[in-house]
């Protein structure tokens, strides 16, 4: 099968899984000649569950995600799995690291794991990663798990993407306290300590209830779960969490605001491909970047087509001046 953008989107919607991971090589090589394809598929997304899942190196991230998929499978639902992990500085591809013990999973059907690199992008995700997670929704999968990099405080990305984040921690990491300080445990729905058979596990945990004592009150108060990911324990209490978490979303009309602020961020990427960054502030201020995320995030306008829209709106106006 070629690289054809067009082909390669009607055979993944047929369900063709050759053409899902060649479109999605294509989405990571050369996203510019993929987006045919996206704006095609563009219309069949929005259906997935998408949850992130990041925290620092060492926590047993891997380890929950395979669970995890375990756990939706079991519940009769299909997962696919997008790992970002460092570049390779010798091949510019994904270091896999760990996710080998996902393996024994992705002779499984009704899963797709895939690994994709950084390649220099900051914040834990790639660029082409929403792009990728867009290609595995129209594909069909039910849930969508994001993995990310584990680097730091720069993981902010995932809230962009996700509609529920995860952060997973270990006790014994150090001084506790000075990494929610950090910032990257302030953007969690579901906090998870994890390897809480290891000592210390209750202070880490009661370390982050005062943490979110300490915030005063909020519509969402994130939940603390402990897990032994190994043992599979504790994801029955996890699967909880992230099913209450969506039903918050869903009742409070926070998942819908969730889909406009993530379409405002990739119409906002696409203003900036198309070296128009000048326009950004007028679209912000005149309220049509808002308007056009609103189209897209209910399907009405591709993101694409609403970049093109505000560019043209705006050079339109500058030549009637």
């Amino acid at each position: 099968m070629s690289y054809d953008p067009p082909k390669l989107a009607e055979a993944v919607v047929a369900g063709e899984r050759r053409a899902l991971a060649r479109l999605i090589t294509l989405v990571e090589n050369d996203a510019v000649a993929a987006r045919p394809a996206l704006r095609h598929l563009f219309p069949r997304t929005g259906r997935a569950r998408v949850l992130g899942i990041t925290g620092a190196p060492g926590v047993g991230k891997s380890s929950l995600v395979d669970r995890l998929i375990a756990a939706h499978r079991a519940a009769g639902l299909t997962v696919a799995v997008v790992a970002v992990d460092p570049t390779s500085p010798f091949t510019g591809g994904a270091i896999l690291g760990d996710r080998i013990r996902m393996q024994r999973q992705a002779t499984d059907p009704g899963v797709f794991i895939r690994s994709l690199a950084t390649r220099g992008y900051l914040g834990g995700l790639s660029r082409s990663t929403a792009e990728v997670v867009s290609v595995l929704d129209a594909f069909g999968f039910d849930i969508i798990i994001v993995e990310t990099v584990g680097t730091g405080q720069a993981e902010v990305d995932i809230v962009q993407l996700a509609h529920t984040t995860v952060v997973v921690t270990v006790p014994g990491l150090g001084d506790e306290i000075q990494a929610i300080k950090a910032g990257v445990l302030e953007i969690a729905d579901v906090f998870v300590v994890n390897k809480g058979d290891l000592p210390g596990a209750e202070r880490t945990v009661r370390e982050l209830e005062s943490m979110l004592d300490l915030g005063g009150e909020r519509l969402w108060r994130p939940p603390v779960v402990t897990t032994v990911a190994r043992e599979d324990e504790g994801i029955s209490n996890l699967m909880a969490a992230l099913a209450e978490h969506r039903g918050y979303l869903e009742s409070s009309g926070q998942l819908q605001q969730k889909q406009e602020k993530r379409m405002q961020r990739v119409i906002t990427d696409l203003v900036i491909d198309l070296r128009a960054e000048p326009v950004l502030r007028l679209a912000r201020e005149t309220g049509q970047l808002a308007v056009v995320a609103a189209e897209a995030a209910r399907r009405r306008l591709d993101p694409y087509s609403a970049a093109t829209r505000i560019v043209e709106e705006y050079r339109s106006k500058e030549e009637d001046r």
